[in-house]
């Protein structure tokens, strides 16, 4: 997986608490980014499907019928 470099600001006290406590921020970093990334993609899943929700489909009825057989 290819790797791209990033530049954030954040609380001092909170770099000296994960300093303190052995947390690698780099890590973390990826780790939240990815959640948040991972929430938005469900919150637009979400809205699609709230602006075009499924309909019923005669076709989808009659191909599970042939399943039937």
């Amino acid at each position: 997986m290819a790797s791209t470099r990033a530049t954030f600001t954040f609380d001092a006290e909170l770099a000296r608490s994960a300093r303190r406590l052995g947390i690698n921020v780099s890590a973390a970093a990826r780790e939240g980014l990815t959640a948040a990334v991972q929430r938005a993609m469900a919150d637009a899943d979400r809205a699609a499907y709230a602006a075009q929700p499924e309909q019923p489909d005669e076709f989808w009825d009659e191909a599970e019928a042939w399943s039937d057989a």
